[in-house]
């Protein structure tokens, strides 16, 4: 019998936390122009989501060091909302207070891409419906790249300033120094599917989701991941009966575990930290 993977495929992206200078500046942006809700704000570090639920953890560290050019760590944190009327209300609050990147149809969703006040990429996007994401023979997903029909999508817009519930971290990007050993680690090890391969690039899954993680090589990143910007992101599994499981297989794999916010931490070849926990 072929064993189940390692990451169940019942698994979702959870939180993702950010190292900050200017946490002040950070939060204000995630609030405004993303439109998350300040869930909780401390001396150092504050916490945003939707709906009460946490999804951004920003923690201040202003003596670390900017990323460097030639590091591992994110490529951008992917905001997926409900509906089209809630990307075109964050479109409407990009446009009048920031910088839109660009904007992209996947054919399985439709995407908004900026940049926050510190170099994080952003993306925001939501879902075509999973009926309509187009296939491969073998039953992959096939995720591509056209233009956006940016006026279309504005057309929609209910004029929300915030984002409604329902709103997840829907993927990461990660930026890795290896594909290979990006694979052997989510892949081999964690158990996630292979969804697509573009250039230099995989997009994985937990199930039968188009993406929870990709990983890119293209900016030719040559050292561990460090400094601000990325400082962990989680899977959330079913219950403890399931997280007590992915514990034990993780150490038959030798994987390192460390107990982490009731829950556990490993890292990925890129020094990356992974977070898993129950709901």
């Amino acid at each position: 019998m072929t064993e189940s993977p390692l990451i169940p495929e019942t698994a979702h992206i959870g939180r993702t936390a950010l190292c900050v200078s200017d946490l002040e500046e950070m939060t204000d942006f995630y609030r405004d122009i993303v439109g998350l809700t300040v869930l909780t704000r401390l001396e150092a570090t504050a916490t945003l989501g939707v709906d009460e639920t946490p999804l951004l953890i920003l923690e201040q560290a202003a003596d670390a060091s900017p990323r460097g050019r030639d590091q591992a760590g994110l490529f951008h944190t992917a905001f997926k909302v409900p509906s089209r009327a809630a990307l075109g209300a964050a479109l409407e609050r990009v446009r009048e207070r920031w910088q839109l990147d660009g904007a992209s149809d996947h054919y399985v969703s439709e995407a908004l891409y900026l940049t926050d006040p510190e170099g994080n990429g952003i993306e925001i996007y939501t879902d075509r419906p999973q009926e309509e994401w187009p296939r491969a023979a073998d039953g992959t997903i096939e995720i591509g790249t056209i233009p956006l029909d940016l006026d279309d999508i504005a057309a929609q817009s209910d004029g929300s300033a915030t984002a409604p519930p329902g709103t997840t971290v829907g993927h990461l990007h990660l930026e890795a120094t290896s594909l290979e050993a990006a694979r052997e680690f989510y892949v081999d090890t964690l158990g996630l599917t292979v969804q697509t391969e573009a250039r230099s690039a995989l997009f994985l899954a937990a199930g039968g989701y188009h993406h929870h993680l990709g990983v890119n090589t293209w900016n030719d990143r040559s050292k561990p991941a460090g400094g601000r910007g990325l400082a962990w992101f989680e899977f959330v599994v079913p219950d403890d009966e399931t997280l007590t499981t992915v514990r034990q297989r993780l150490e038959d794999a030798e994987v390192t575990v460390s107990e982490r916010d009731k829950g556990i931490e490993i890292s990925d070849p890129d020094a990356i930290s992974l977070r898993i926990r129950a709901a």
